[in-house]
């Protein structure tokens, strides 16, 4: 009874050192395993691969804006009255200095009658004075030869030199008074020609387009009360605002290719013509305007449109597929496929320019292979891999012609 107990509790102790020393040497090879930072997976992953390839890759910012005129004003009149005539409507191409309306002139007419009018009595009273100012000189001619001689008083030259001066004075009164009123003839006939409304401009094109239209014909006017809206729309402006961060990687004369969803089969080229030097506060965006030709008028201001501007240009760079880009420990890099080995080698690399296809290998400069761009996620250093079997036939196939070429 006694050697069967110490049985069992010999087994027991046996069991009890062995699994301590299994657990130890768990631990140990776990320890190892994370000390190396090597993970393997014992099952090969089936993965498909692209060749490393040298190409040209282009740095693009995609922006989102508006469509306004260069430039833009309102016809308005001068002065009151009655619109009589409109003479263009919205879409009509307007001409520099073009008549495109007419106030009812009647009363302004009158005001010139008037004038005119008022212009030859003032005329009139000045050929009276101017005539009463001769005789007054010629009489005090007369007196001044008599008092030399003694005949006439000193009373009546005085007389005479004052009757002189006063009609000298309402000579000078006459004129001007045919000055104001020749003034008053003139800006009666500015007011009357403020009834003719033309669209003026100095810069820019010579022909224009009419944008909006605020009255109709018969209605009353005040000054400044708005007709028409004339816009300039070849060429047009794209506005675009843009944050800090990519605020200082554009500069004026950069091109930008304009397109809009509204017109997929059009495209303009323009150029960026003024950044504004400030980020307004409240957004922390910069306004920037392209200027761009449109000698069909096929985009029009107010539209929606996308402007793609291209920051830098890499010919020859070393590029891969950007689904082969991964991170492993907070660090960037590809897996390159050992294809005689049939593992997978974690690779750091530097990206430089990346698209929504392909990313810059810009480190290490001489980097080449094969990198795996499907199933990299179950991957780590080392991971045993499966590649295409079109890749293990092409395999196959050379090492085929390579034995034929040796035994020729």
């Amino acid at each position: 009874m006694m050697r069967k107990k110490r049985k069992i509790i010999l087994t027991v102790a046996v069991c009890v050192v062995v699994g301590l020393i299994g657990w130890k040497v768990i631990q140990a090879i776990l320890k190892s395993s994370q000390g190396s930072g090597i993970r393997r997976t014992s099952a090969p992953i089936a993965v498909e691969i692209e060749a490393v390839r040298k190409d040209t890759i282009r740095d693009f910012g995609n922006f989102t804006g508006t469509l306004t005129p260069k430039s833009q004003f309102v016809v308005a009149p001068k002065i009151s009255g009655r619109l009589e005539k409109l003479l263009v409507d919205i879409g009509d191409t307007v001409s520099r200095n073009q008549l495109i309306a007419v106030l009812d002139d009647e009363e302004y007419r009158q005001q010139v009658r008037q004038a005119e009018a008022d212009l030859l009595v003032t005329q009139a009273n000045l050929e009276e004075s101017k005539s009463s100012l001769a005789v007054a000189k010629r009489e005090l001619e007369r007196v001044e030869e008599l008092h030399k001689k003694g005949i006439s008083a000193d009373s009546e030259l005085d007389a005479a030199k004052g009757t002189a001066a006063t009609q000298e004075a309402r000579f000078k009164v006459a004129q001007a008074q045919v000055a104001n009123r020749e003034a008053a003839l003139e800006a009666a006939k500015v007011r009357l020609s403020y009834t003719k409304i033309s669209a003026s401009w100095k810069e820019g094109a010579n022909s224009r387009v009419v944008g909006e239209r605020f009255v109709y014909e018969g209605a009353m006017l005040t000054p400044n009360a708005p007709i028409l809206s004339i816009l300039e729309i070849d060429p047009l402006l794209a506005v675009i605002h843009i944050t800090d961060k990519d605020y200082f990687r554009l500069k004026t004369g950069q091109s930008a290719l304009i397109s809009s969803d509204a017109l997929p089969d059009q495209r303009a080229i323009g150029k960026i013509v003024r950044i504004a030097p400030l980020l307004k506060e409240t957004s922390r965006e910069a306004r920037v305007e392209i200027e761009f030709a449109n000698p069909e008028g096929f985009f029009k201001p107010g539209m929606f449109i996308n402007v793609q501007i291209e920051f830098a240009t890499h010919k020859e760079a070393t590029v891969v597929p950007i689904s082969a880009v991964v991170k492993r420990d907070n660090r960037q890099g590809v897996f390159l496929a050992d294809r005689d080995n049939d593992v997978a080698h974690f690779i750091p690399v530097e990206v430089g320019i990346s698209t929504s296809e392909l990313a810059e290998i810009v480190k290490p400069s001489n980097f080449s292979g094969f990198v795996v761009t499907l199933g990299q996620h179950l991957l780590a250093e080392g991971s045993p891999i499966i590649l295409p079997e079109s890749l293990s036939s092409e395999d196959s196939a050379d090492s085929e012609k390579g034995k034929r070429g040796e035994n020729k």
